[in-house]
C-alpha cells in the first residue's frame, strides 16, 4: 500500500518498525525474559544512536508483588531471580505510573569514564539521595570484563519533596571486554538496510515543571553548565509561552571533520516549562507529566535522508512524517520586494503581485496556473514563461505598464522566483544553489546559521502515540555544517563542539509549528465536516502563526549573531595574550550581550501582540 504524508497517520504507529522503514536500522540485539521483552535497535555504526525498546511480555501475570507458597509460585520466583533490575516489568509500571499510562522514552544513558560512575553515586548520595534507585553501584560481568552501574530518577517532584519516578537517567561504565549494550542483551545477526542512515546522539530535550531544579541537579552531579537561555516570556506562539535553557558539558574544539559528527563526547540538555496554560509544553505536562519531549540525532546528508524516508513511506506506508512548516519561513512575494529587488514602480508592483494571485477558482474557470497565493507563497516549480504569461495576459499589450514590466522582465521574474526561499536566502546567500534551495523548501528542512556554521534540523511527527490529538514525543534530526575557515597562517580554525548552535532561530520555529500543525488538523477536520466557522476559525490561526514567525525571523536573526559574536569575544578573552586585548574582548562580550537582551525583549513584545491576537480569536470562536 502506499501512504502519502497528507494521509499517513502517526498515531498507532510501531516505533521499532518506524526506524526500520525510515532509517533503515535493524534488531541487532534483544531481550525475551518471563516480565519484559526488548529489542535494541541500531545502524551498523557501533557508535551510532542506540534506542532500546522495551514492552511487557505478552501472556505474563508475573509482577513485582506477586506472592505465593505453591510450586508454581516458586517455579516463577526462581526464574525472575536473575532477571537484571532494568528489565524488570515493576520499572514499566513505573515509568507509565508517573507518565500517566503513556508511552515514552524513559531512559536516558550516559557512558562514564573509569571510576566516574563512583563519583557520581557518591554526589548523589551527598546532595539528591532520595533520585538514586539503588543505594549500591550495581556490576555485572565476571573479572576484569564488567559493566558497572549508577541509575537516578533525573527530575524531581515539584514540591522537591522526593523524586518523579518517571524518567532515569542511567550512568555506566565499562571494563576490560565487556561489549553487551546493557546486562541481558544478545546480539542479533543483522545486516543494515541499503539507504540506512547511521545517526549520533546530539541532545535530549525534556518537559519539567521546575527547570532550574532539574538545571541544578545536572550542575551538582555531572557539572553541566547553561549554554542558551531562554527568560520567562521570550519564547511565545500565541498564547503558547514556555521558558528554556541549554545545559551540557564542555569539551575541547577539534580539527577533525568526520570526528566533530560522530563524537558523543558534548552532551547537551535541553530544558523546557511552561509559562502559561496553553500550547505544546503546558498539554504535555498536563497529559503525560514530566518528560522527554524529543530526542535530537546527528547524521551526514540530512535532505537525503528525508528524501529517502519520505520516499520509502510513500511506497510502503512506513516510517515517519515530518512536522508542518508553514511556507512563508523559507519565504514569500511581497510587492515590497518586487519594487526593492525587481525595481519595479509602486503601480507595476500592485499589477504584477495582482497578476500573479489567482485564486483556485480564477485557475480552473480561466485555465491559468496557480502562481502565487494570497499570502505571497510561490509555486515551487514556477517558471519563467508562466509569470510572463500572467502578466502579459493582464496588462494590455500597449500599456505603460506592460511596457515597465518588459523593460524590468528579468529582474522581476528573478524576485518572483526568489519568493519560494528568500528568507532563507538572506541567512545563506551562495552557500547553496537554486537546486538546493529547493530541496530544502521541498523537503521542509528547517536552516539557521551562527557565524559561518549551518545548521539543517527537521521534526517528525509524534511517535508512540496511541490515538489521535494526544500529546507524545518525537524524533529531531540535524546535521551540523561546520566552518571551513582558515587563520592568518592557512591553518583551518578548529571546530567548535555543537557548531550551529540549536537554531535559536529556529527554536520559536519548532514551536510555531507545532501549532500550526494542530491549526492544519483542525483546518482538516472543519473541512470534512463543512463547517464553515471552523475553516475560517482555522484558517485565521494559521495565518496569526506565519504573521508571527515572519515577522519574529528578523529578531531571532539579531539574537543568534549576537551570540555568536558574544562567544567568539569570550573565547578571545580566554585567549588573550595581554590584560589589554583581554579587556577589549571582554567588552565587546558585553556589548553583544546586551544586544542579545534587546532582542529578546523585542521577541516578548511581538509574543505579546500574537497572545492578544489569538485570545481574540479564541474568544469570536467562543471557546474562551
Amino acid at each position: 500500500s502506499s501512504s502519502s504524508s497528507s494521509s499517513f497517520s502517526p498515531e498507532g504507529q510501531d516505533p521499532v518498525e518506524q526506524l526500520i522503514a525510515a532509517m533503515g536500522w535493524r534488531v541487532t540485539a534483544a531481550y525475551n525474559g518471563p516480565e519484559v521483552t526488548s529489542v535494541v535497535v541500531s545502524s551498523d555504526d557501533i557508535n551510532g544512536a542506540t534506542f532500546v525498546v522495551t514492552a511487557k511480555a505478552s501472556g505474563s501475570s508475573i509482577s513485582s508483588g506477586s506472592s505465593g507458597t505453591n510450586s508454581s509460585s516458586k517455579r516463577a520466583k526462581d526464574d525472575t531471580a536473575s532477571i537484571p533490575p532494568h528489565f524488570r516489568a515493576a520499572r514499566l509500571d513505573e515509568f507509565f505510573g508517573s507518565h500517566k499510562g503513556r508511552q515514552g522514552f524513559s531512559v536516558l544513558c550516559f557512558q562514564t569514564a573509569a571510576g566516574g560512575v563512583e563519583g557520581i553515586r557518591q554526589l548523589y548520595l551527598k546532595q539528591y539521595p532520595k533520585q538514586l534507585l539503588h543505594d549500591e553501584v550495581q556490576v555485572f560481568g565476571e573479572g576484569t570484563d564488567q559493566l558497572r552501574m549508577v541509575e537516578a530518577y533525573a527530575y524531581r517532584l515539584p514540591d522537591l519533596s522526593g523524586p518523579d519516578h518517571g524518567t532515569v537517567i542511567r550512568y555506566v561504565e565499562r571494563s576490560g571486554n565487556y561489549r553487551a549494550r546493557l546486562p541481558g542483551l544478545e546480539s542479533v545477526p543483522a545486516t543494515a538496510g541499503k539507504f540506512a542512515t547511521a545517526c549520533y546522539s546530539d541532545h535530549w530535550v525534556s518537559n519539567v515543571v521546575d527547570r532550574k531544579d532539574f538545571l541544578n541537579i545536572m550542575h551538582d552531579i555531572v557539572g553541566f553548565n547553561p549554554k542558551v537561555d531562554f527568560n520567562a516570556g521570550v519564547v511565545g506562539a500565541g498564547e503558547a509561552v514556555i521558558e528554556s535553557t541549554v545545559t551540557g558539558n564542555t569539551t575541547q574544539p577539534t580539527h577533525d571533520k568526520e570526528a566533530a559528527v560522530v563524537s558523543q563526547s558534548q552532551i547537551y540538555l535541553p530544558t523546557n516549562n511552561a509559562l502559561s496554560m496553553f500550547g505544546h509544553v503546558h498539554l504535555f505536562l498536563q497529559e503525560l507529566g514530566q518528560g522527554i519531549q524529543h530526542i535530537a540525532s546527528r547524521v551526514v546528508d540530512l535532505v537525503s535522508f528525508i528524501h529517502h524516508a519520505n520516499a520509502f513511506r510513500d511506497i510502503t506506508g512506513q516510517g515517519f512524517t515530518f512536522l508542518n512548516i508553514p511556507r512563508s519561513y523559507y519565504g514569500r512575494l511581497s510587492k515590497r520586494s518586487l519594487e526593492q529587488d525587481g525595481g519595479a514602480s509602486p503601480e507595476l508592483a500592485d499589477a504584477v503581485f495582482s497578476a500573479l494571485q489567482q485564486t483556485p477558482q480564477q485557475a480552473v474557470r480561466e485555465n491559468l496556473p496557480e502562481l502565487v497565493s494570497l499570502t505571497g507563497i510561490v509555486k515551487l516549480d514556477i517558471t519563467e514563461a508562466e509569470i510572463v504569461a500572467a502578466v502579459h495576459a493582464a496588462l494590455p499589450a500597449a500599456s505603460p505598464l506592460r511596457a515597465e514590466f518588459d523593460s524590468k522582465q528579468a529582474a522581476l521574474v528573478h524576485t518572483v522566483k526568489m519568493g519560494r526561499y528568500n528568507n532563507m536566502y538572506k541567512l545563506l546567500r551562495n552557500h547553496l544553489s537554486e537546486a538546493s534551495y529547493l530541496q530544502v523548501v521541498r523537503n521542509q528542512v528547517l536552516v539557521d546559521i551562527q557565524g559561518q556554521d549551518v545548521l539543517y534540523q527537521i521534526f517528525t511527527s509524534n511517535i508512540m502515540q496511541r490515538h489521535k490529538g494526544e500529546e507524545a514525543p518525537f524524533f529531531e534530526f540535524i546535521q551540523r555544517v561546520c566552518s571551513e575557515l582558515k587563520d592568518e597562517c592557512g591553518r583551518p580554525l578548529p571546530i567548535r563542539p555543537g557548531c550551529g548552535g540549536f537554531g535559536i532561530r529556529n527554536f520559536l520555529t519548532l514551536f510555531l509549528s507545532i501549532e500550526v500543525t494542530k491549526a492544519m488538523n483542525l483546518l482538516k477536520t472543519a473541512q470534512e465536516a463543512q463547517d464553515a466557522a471552523g475553516i475560517e476559525y482555522a484558517e485565521k490561526m494559521i495565518e496569526a502563526f506565519s504573521q508571527q514567525l515572519e515577522e519574529s525571523n528578523p529578531i531571532l536573526t539579531g539574537i543568534s549573531d549576537a551570540m555568536t559574536a558574544e562567544a567568539d569575544a569570550l573565547h578571545r578573552a580566554d585567549t588573550a595574550a595581554t590584560p589589554d586585548a583581554k579587556a577589549a574582548a571582554l567588552k565587546e562580550a558585553e556589548q553583544q550581550r546586551q544586544l542579545k537582551l534587546q532582542g529578546q525583549e523585542q521577541l516578548m513584545v511581538t509574543g505579546t501582540k500574537y497572545k492578544a491576537l489569538m485570545a481574540k480569536l479564541r474568544e469570536e470562536r467562543g471557546t474562551a
